[in-house]
């Protein structure tokens, strides 16, 4: 799936409504997770990064979920900057 410049409006468990872009997905464990990056901050802020969130079909609908587990977070970030600079090595240079 290329998500290149597809957004997703979201909404925290307090009501807040933000925006997330999506940078890519990960496959880890027979599960996908969606990465994304926050368009409302500004990257020197503490609290920029990427957000990850495992993807769960209902019936025709994907829901994103957040992951709770420290451990698996830490491993799909792994795999997923893997491969970001795999695709990075593989684009010709100008």
């Amino acid at each position: 799936m290329d998500n290149e410049g597809v957004f997703v409006e979201m909404t925290d468990e307090e009501g807040n409504r933000f925006t997330l872009e999506v940078v890519g997905d990960v496959e880890y464990e027979g599960d996908i997770y969606r990465v994304f990056l926050p368009t409302d901050m500004q990257e020197d802020d503490p609290d920029f990064g990427f957000i990850i969130l495992k993807s769960v079909s209902s019936g025709d609908e994907e829901l994103l979920d957040s992951v709770d587990d420290e451990e698996t977070l830490e491993k799909v970030y792994a795999v997923f900057m893997e491969q970001l600079f795999e695709d990075e090595e593989e684009e010709p240079e100008a």
